[in-house]
């Protein structure tokens, strides 16, 4: 209020009412002193508005002779339409939602010179504190103001959607009657279809999540005439503060974005596919609830097989191996109404930001890319074959796992002799030397759902391998082959200084000579010393240090009795 304007209802009074000027004869009209007036004020009470408001009456003397207060209920009436004394109705236009007033009511303008029986004498001049609690009109219609809204919003409420918000509820005057925050839960329910007010049936409409709005609803579109319990009066405006924490609709599917899709994508994931993914789980208004990467694990799993909840099982359709993908999955296909633990309300709409690491399928089989294979390869590895190779290998998203370029000389081993993973193994057949290859092993022929030190469970493999050289081996079984016919006599000649005992070293002396004339090889290794000796042991039967003629017997005579494996 202005200094002048009081001054001047000051002044008024003092003219017409103050004992030092003496008694200037009756007013002529009501005086009216504005002693609060709010610093914002969105409407002033006009004639034929619907006001509520609460007042004190009393005589000059102070004299109480009514209050709404003593009653417990405040006063609604429509101003200016001479339903109210008309010093009331003259006294109560203007007023903002909790303004105060002092309203002084000449009889002329009160009750007169009848007054009212037993209560106010003839001619009694009214004194009112006045205090405005609510005005609106017939004609209102709801307010929205929205006071906070997310940047990006891909749908807005509809009819029939399911919405879950927070909200505080107020009177105009600001009394606050019910609050989902005090209750520790969204208030969960559908729109339009007469489950709510009509003011907040049509005030959440077209609202975001994570969308704020403050929505003011006149008492026809909130509780009317009759109001609701002690909390909200007959005839109140009610505000609300509203958060729209999510919504979705029963008929809503999964809804994919896809953030990030690599290229080339090879293959995508199907029913029955295994796949392992990082994933952040979040609500609609940002909370989050789990986490892979904050247990530093993949989520593995299959999908289409109901081994995760529908909405995931869906989501993960079509993947591809290093996609980013973000699933938004409605309560019906994820946790329904009754939410999952103490982090997923009943009802939420969840968010999972994927990141697939990789996937296969039980029955795949190594795939294997040929990078480069050099001109007239006659000669390709097999089975029991002593191959040198370099690689490296990494999972399907890059990471890099091992290298034998970290040293000093190429991977060695036997195929087929269970010395690497079955796919390695698989993938190094048929090769020729300088050939270079990719290899993509799933996990059932590399380190299975258990992985090894380095290899999480359930991985697919990336292998880069070159084949550097590779020695032609001997069967399953064999330490040494002939290339063709044994010798006769062959004790006799492995018996060099012919004192009927073969030592070691004669033995050895004697198995290098027909490697070097090409009569036969040993099993390749990178040390075939160690082979020899292998062979010897297993000749002397009695671990004397020397074979006699009884003890040496060939292979293909070792088969037949099922004995020892040797030449």
């Amino acid at each position: 209020m202005a200094p002048g304007s009081r001054c001047l209802l000051l002044l008024l009074l003092g003219i017409l009412g103050a004992p030092a000027l003496g008694n200037p004869g009756p007013l002529e009209d009501v005086v009216i002193d504005r002693y609060y007036i709010p610093k914002i004020c969105l409407r002033e009470a006009q004639m034929g508005d619907f006001i509520r408001y609460h007042y004190n009456g009393t005589f000059k003397d102070g004299k109480k002779f009514d209050s709404s207060y003593d009653r417990g209920a405040t006063v609604a009436g429509v101003v200016g339409v001479g339903r109210l004394i008309t010093g009331m109705d003259r006294g109560l236009q203007g007023m903002c939602v909790n303004e105060r007033r002092h309203l002084i009511v000449p009889p002329h303008l009160g009750y007169g010179s009848i007054g009212v029986a037993g209560l106010i004498p003839p001619d009694a001049t009214l004194y009112f504190d006045v205090v405005m609690l609510d005005i609106w009109n017939k004609n209102d219609k709801l307010q929205i103001t929205t006071v906070s809204k997310p940047e990006r919003c891909n749908r807005t409420v509809e009819n029939s959607d399911f919405v879950r918000y927070h909200y505080n509820g107020t009177l105009l005057d600001g009394t606050p009657f019910d609050s989902s925050y005090s209750k520790g839960s969204t208030y969960d329910t559908y729109v339009g279809t007469g489950w709510l007010i009509k003011g907040m049936d049509q005030g959440l409409l077209g609202m975001c999540a994570g969308e704020k709005r403050s929505i003011i609803i006149p008492p026809f579109l909130a509780y009317g005439e009759k109001g609701y319990g002690t909390v909200i009066p007959p005839q109140a405006s009610l505000v609300f503060s509203v958060l729209l924490v999510d919504f979705h609709n029963p008929k809503d599917g999964v809804f994919l974005e896809h953030l990030e899709v690599p290229e080339p994508c090879k293959r995508r994931a199907v029913t029955g596919d295994f796949v392992r993914y990082h994933y952040n789980g979040t609500l609609m208004d940002g909370t989050l609830f789990d986490s892979s990467y904050s247990r530093n694990q993949t989520y593995n799993t299959y999908i289409g097989k109901g081994y995760i909840i529908p909405g995931m099982d869906q989501g993960l359709q079509g993947v591809c191996v290093g996609e980013q993908r973000r699933v938004v999955v409605p309560p019906h296909l994820a946790y329904g109404e009754n939410g999952a633990g103490d982090k997923i309300p009943g009802s939420a709409v969840l968010i999972f930001d994927v990141h697939v690491i990789d996937f296969h399928n039980p029955a795949d089989p190594v795939e294997i890319e040929t990078v480069f294979r050099p001109e007239g390869c006659n000669i390709t590895t097999r089975d029991r074959d002593f191959v040198r190779y370099h690689y490296n290998c990494s999972l399907l998203d890059g990471t890099r796992l091992f290298s034998s370029h970290d040293y000093e000389k190429p991977q060695e081993v036997t195929l087929g002799a269970n010395k690497v993973i079955e796919g390695l193994n698989s993938g190094l057949l048929d090769m020729c030397v300088g050939e270079r290859r990719v290899l993509i092993i799933p996990p059932h022929l590399g380190h299975g759902e258990s992985g090894a030190r380095g290899v999480p469970g359930s991985a697919v493999l990336r292998f880069e391998v070159e084949l550097i050289s590779m020695e032609e081996g001997v069967p399953e079984g064999y330490l040494f082959i002939w290339h063709g016919e044994p010798p006769a006599n062959l004790y006799e000649q492995m018996d060099l200084n012919k004192d009927g005992g073969i030592p070691a070293d004669e033995f050895s002396t004697f198995i290098k000579t027909q490697v070097a004339e090409g009569k036969g090889r040993l099993m390749p290794s990178s040390d075939p010393e160690k082979v020899i000796a292998d062979m010897f042991q297993n000749q002397d039967r009695n671990q004397d240090g020397k074979i006699t003629p009884e003890e040496l017997k060939l292979k293909s005579d070792e088969d037949q009795e099922k004995i020892h494996e040797e030449l």
